[in-house]
């Protein structure tokens, strides 16, 4: 896997939105290994803690700073650029923050993304394309039936709605503007990813699982959780990445087959509860305690989410690599090593990348 992604990736140019949160940050460090020239286009992180700063990101992409919501500064980065690939990643990524934005919400993950396929227009260029959604853009019906990429579309709360607008953009787009019809006209091939809920070190966001984790038992502080039955499809970081640089290695060759929709996630009985998720990283760390704060008025939050991988398996030729447990242990112990010996945490990011391509 690691050969055939040098292949496609060496020496081309990315451009990477969201390239300073935290799935963009290790998005980075594998197309700075697959020898990528990226230009990362992103808010600055705000958070004391961030990936991107931690592992020196500056040195390894020409990073700029901007919003998705600056069309013109935006279509102007990308056609000075004139990139081969495009991985649009920027996003607003939070259930609970989406309640209290919700029309900024939708302004950033839907008309971003309008914004974004609007630069690809002034191309001239061959040039392809992965647009990264959610799993929550599907209607959810609470039920254990995985949810297949032809499935309904909705969302119940503000983030689920916005990506679900996201997609009708993206969908609406591909047939006005890059409709594999005229492909020998416009030379651009469109896909999406949707990806389930991530982990992996390096992740300090507000209102996620194992960052709260991680913060209470660095301090010897009981973790909080709020929904310990809910059920999500986990999965490492590491799993949609290579995910989303396979379909993006695969549409470069054969776009008129691959401009679709893939879903990635975890093994179908490998999601777990919030609960069974949380006693895996309290044995990894090796000491800890929770409780339950289920206090009233809390926003709705999605129950089961399940998603159906065998497209992605049978015309990827991608497949989970890591079960949660496992995942779970490349996660926490990335945060030990940060806690310890943060001096050698670029290498050992580097590493965990280099071991997990072995997996292939």
């Amino acid at each position: 896997m690691l050969t055939t992604l040098k292949s496609t990736y060496s020496g081309k140019k990315v451009f990477l939105t969201g390239h300073t949160g935290f799935k963009g940050s290790w998005l980075l460090q594998i197309l700075n290994l697959l020898g990528a020239e990226v230009k990362g286009y992103s808010l600055s992180s705000n958070q004391s803690l961030n990936l991107y700063n931690i592992l020196d990101s500056d040195s390894k992409c020409n990073s700029i700073i901007a919003d998705l919501r600056d069309r013109d500064k935006l279509i102007k980065e990308i056609t000075d650029f004139q990139p081969d690939f495009v991985f649009h990643l920027a996003a607003q990524p939070l259930v609970r923050l989406s309640y209290q934005i919700p029309a900024e919400t939708f302004e950033i993950n839907a008309i971003g993304t309008a914004n974004l396929l609007d630069g690809i227009r002034h191309l001239e260029k061959p040039c392809y394309v992965v647009l990264i959604t959610t799993d929550k853009i599907y209607h959810n019906y609470e039920w254990h039936y995985p949810y297949r990429e032809n499935d309904r579309l909705g969302g119940y709360d503000p983030y689920s709605a916005s990506k679900a607008c996201a997609e009708l953009v993206i969908d609406c787009y591909r047939n006005s503007f890059f409709n594999p019809e005229q492909y020998e006209i416009h030379k651009k091939g469109i896909a999406v990813s949707r990806a389930g809920n991530v982990i992996g070190g390096g992740d300090w966001s507000k209102d996620r699982l194992v960052p709260d984790i991680v913060r209470a038992l660095s301090v010897g502080k009981k973790v909080e959780i709020r929904n310990p039955n809910a059920v999500r499809p986990w999965q490492h970081v590491l799993e949609p990445l290579i995910g989303y640089l396979l379909l993006g290695a695969k549409l470069a060759r054969y776009p008129l087959r691959y401009g679709q929709a893939y879903n990635f996630g975890p093994n179908f009985n490998d999601a777990l509860s919030v609960r069974e998720m949380l006693m895996l990283a309290i044995d990894s760390w090796g000491v800890g305690d929770f409780l339950i704060d289920q206090a009233e008025g809390q926003p709705h939050e999605a129950g089961l989410l399940k998603l159906d991988i065998n497209k992605a398996q049978s015309e990827l030729g991608w497949t989970p690599k890591l079960n949660a447990s496992e995942a779970v242990k490349y996660t926490i112990d990335w945060y030990k090593v940060f806690y310890n010996e943060r001096e050698n945490i670029d290498i050992y990011t580097k590493q965990q990348i280099l071991d997990f391509f072995k997996r292939y």
